[in-house]
């Protein structure tokens, strides 16, 4: 946890000092060195650009402590031992600077016992910020303030945190486990209660308790192989040892004979043979709960899971059925529990729902979940079925707990008055605001909303916002509509991953070239819309945006990316090339920065031919893919709106349309390089058959191909050599088979 947050300071453009024990030989600093090529070596990347390791220097607490003299904050995190917490604390004490901050990444030791005997001044400056990890990626930071810390010292933290780190900032009460573990550790012991207790498969188990309620795909069984049986089993201890007598956590996070038994054999998830979930030779295992035995892991999804994605919580919910009793215990357990936290732990709702959205990836918070289910249907439930009432609830009287009062969204406090949701000056989280706003025009795929300055919103939310004719559709109405600006954008976990390959896979098999052909037209037209409107047209993406996803930014005026977006243009993978502008605005941009036609087609060549992709702006940059002169990164992605909006302000007065650029194809003879280059590789084992194929058809979008004189060529007749040649690999068999496989779950191959 210290070398993340030691790495996002770096990222946020600061110098770190990392400071851990002394190593035993020689060098006093290996720990860290160690520690700092992890960082270099983590994937997925601690680090948005390789060259911020510069910004961290590295010492030991013996020899070097007296250098935190000269540092604004000091951040502790090391081993959850209070003695050795306490020990490091009067260590540090001397060599403090006036108004330095100082805090612990603890999750479970309140500050009171931090900073028990401990003097005055270092109380006043003290509090705790536990970040989540991995620090990059996790937005959520609880921040959690002692009876005697200065207010302008959490003041100063949660500002920073929030603007320069990107974090979502949650101040909590000091009470065991703050927020986001106290109820998503609860979560996820009672999915795995529950389903041992009813007999449930694990498979079942996690398909339920993941997508269908707007949770992580990996379940509960598949999250704690990710994270490590033997971690989470200390986690449920340490929560287990410190929460109060009576409180429900008592009844589903007692000692778990088969996880116990997991971890003595070894079994300890990802990192270890395997925890729930195992594979062996290709072969695929999962642990039976009932025998504690191995047998073939069942990939068939329960009809549930995929209904109840479609129709809802209260769906999931209703039935006599074996699996819906099962998502119901889920579902009741864990927002009972939480509705029990208010007021004790937390007056808001909304800081529960932030603490589960920005912490374990929700896609909807428990009160959120209730007000989807209805809050009097949720009750009669609970009342139904024997089961308890929090108080909280009793007082809503089956009232919403977040609604819109004079286009404000407000949301229920402890004590029954709806308050303002509450948010920094400058975050907006558009999940939340679209539940003030009426889409303008809407589809399965796609909303188009005009936001309160007038400007167009595109919001995108299909399955990984995968794009298909619809979500076309509100791109060329919003095109086609008036107002200052556009703007695309979606608060959802990805921007885009692309085009549907579903839809596409149907076509192939259908023979269907005239309507691929068709949608790849109308894809290039709505982007063409897109580019040539009459208003200004800002991006404002956040995690993947590739492929197709990429095409829609790059014919946008301005790209606003979240610090954490990868971009890029990755068709190659599965057998086709870009078929929505992405080989002509690549090749486009190459030639801007370098002035150079044949430079630029072999650049445009071997960067769609390798799928290459930047994992933050900064790295995307390299591959124009991100213009750091034109478009901007935004640490948090909930400033995303305001500085798109401001993009748009910026832009419109005096706005007018781009001319359509005129391009040069450099022949038959660059073309004839490119191939020859190809064949030699695949000479020496670099590139598979398949891998020539399709290169060779970026290679004649670039150049003109075979018997093409070096030319002039209109963005039109680029457009058009990508759908030809879309349409020629996919008519291959190999292209067919990178499509199943990836489809199937089984990644990319090459063939």
């Amino acid at each position: 946890m210290g070398a993340g947050i030691a790495a996002q300071v770096a990222n946020a453009g600061l110098d770190v000092l990392m400071l851990d024990i002394a190593g035993n030989g020689e060098d006093r600093n290996q720990v860290l060195r160690n520690s700092l090529q992890r960082i270099e070596k983590s994937d997925p990347p601690l680090l948005m650009n390789p060259s911020n390791i510069s910004r961290i220097e590295i010492g030991n607490i013996e020899d070097d402590l007296n250098r935190i003299a000269d540092c604004d904050w000091i951040v502790e995190a090391i081993v959850e031992r209070l003695d050795i917490k306490r020990t490091l604390y009067e260590n540090l004490l001397p060599h403090l600077k006036d108004g330095a901050a100082v805090s612990s990444n603890t999750s479970t030791i309140p500050i009171s016992f931090l900073m028990k005997g401990m003097p005055e001044t270092l109380r006043q400056r003290f509090c705790i910020t536990h970040f989540f990890n991995p620090v990059r990626y996790m937005r959520l930071l609880e921040l959690v303030s002692g009876e005697e810390t200065d207010r302008q010292i959490i003041e100063l933290l949660s500002r920073f945190c929030e603007r320069d780190l990107g974090k979502g900032v949650v101040e909590c009460a000091d009470t065991p486990g703050f927020l986001g573990n106290r109820v998503g550790v609860f979560a996820m012991q009672t999915a795995i209660h529950e389903a041992t207790r009813l007999g449930i498969r694990i498979e079942d188990a996690d398909a339920l308790f993941g997508r269908p309620m707007g949770i992580p795909k990996t379940g509960a069984f598949g999250l704690y192989d990710l994270i490590g049986l033997d971690l989470m089993a200390d986690v449920v201890r340490s929560l287990v040892s410190i929460l109060p007598e009576g409180d429900p956590f008592h009844e589903v996070g007692g000692e778990n004979a088969l996880i116990n038994s997991q971890i003595e054999q070894g079994f300890t998830g990802n990192k270890g043979k395997g925890g729930f979930y195992r594979e062996i030779d290709g072969n695929k295992q999962a642990l039976d709960l009932g025998t504690g035995d191995w047998r073939d892991r069942i990939d068939t999804l329960p009809e549930l899971a995929t209904t109840g994605e479609q129709k809802g919580l209260a769906f999931l919910a209703h039935g006599d059925d074996l699996l819906n009793k099962y998502c119901w215990r889920v579902l009741a357990q864990i927002l009972n529990y939480s509705a029990n936290l208010i007021p004790d732990v937390t007056r808001s709702p909304q800081d529960i729902d932030d603490a589960m959205k920005l912490g374990y990836n929700w896609v909807k918070g428990p009160f959120e979940m209730m007000d989807e289910m209805g809050v009097e249907w949720f009750v009669q439930k609970l009342q139904t079925d024997g089961m308890p009432v929090p108080e909280f609830l009793k007082q809503c009287d089956g009232e919403p707990i977040y609604r819109v009062d004079n286009g404000q969204l407000k949301v229920r406090h402890w004590d029954g008055q709806y308050h303002a949701v509450n948010l920094p000056d400058g975050v907006v989280r558009f999940s939340l605001m679209r539940q003030t706003l009426s889409p303008v025009s809407e589809n399965e795929s796609a909303s188009l909303f005009h936001l309160d300055n007038g400007v167009r919103l595109v919001e995108f939310h299909t399955k990984a916002n995968a794009l298909d004719a619809d979500c076309m559709a509100i791109i060329a109405a919003a095109a086609s509509d008036t107002g200052p600006g556009i703007i695309i954008h979606n608060d959802a976990q990805h921007f885009s991953a692309g085009v549907n390959l579903e839809h596409f896979l149907k076509l192939i098999k259908q023979q269907d070239w005239v309507g691929i052909d068709a949608f790849l037209d109308d894809f290039q037209s709505s982007v063409s819309a897109l580019q040539y409107c009459d208003a200004p047209v800002i991006g404002a993406p956040s995690g993947l945006a590739i492929g197709g996803g990429y095409e829609i930014l790059a014919h946008c005026d301005q790209v606003i990316a979240h610090a954490n977006t990868v971009m890029g243009l990755v068709e190659a993978s599965v057998g086709l090339v870009p078929g929505g502008g992405g080989v002509k605005e690549t090749y486009w941009r190459w030639y801007q920065r370098l002035g150079d036609w044949e430079k630029a087609a072999w650049n445009t060549f071997n960067q769609i031919g390798y799928g290459q992709t930047g994992s933050s702006p900064e790295l995307s940059a390299k591959y124009c893919y991100f213009k750091p002169d034109r478009d901007k990164m935004v640490m948090n992605r909930d400033r995303l709106i305001a500085a798109a909006s401001g993009a748009v302000a910026e832009l419109a007065p005096g706005y007018f349309p781009r001319n359509p650029p005129e391009f040069v194809l450099t022949g038959e003879s660059v073309y004839s390089q490119m191939v020859e280059f190809l064949n030699k590789g695949k000479e020496k084992g670099l590139f598979f058959t398949h891998d020539v194929t399709v290169a060779s058809a970026i290679a004649a979008i670039v150049t003109g191909g075979v018997d093409c004189e070096c030319r002039t060529a209109s963005e039109q007749e680029l457009f058009d050599f990508e759908r030809a040649n879309f349409i020629q690999l996919a008519q291959t068999p190999e292209t067919v088979k990178r499509i199943e496989t990836m489809l199937g779950g089984g990644g990319i191959i090459r063939n």
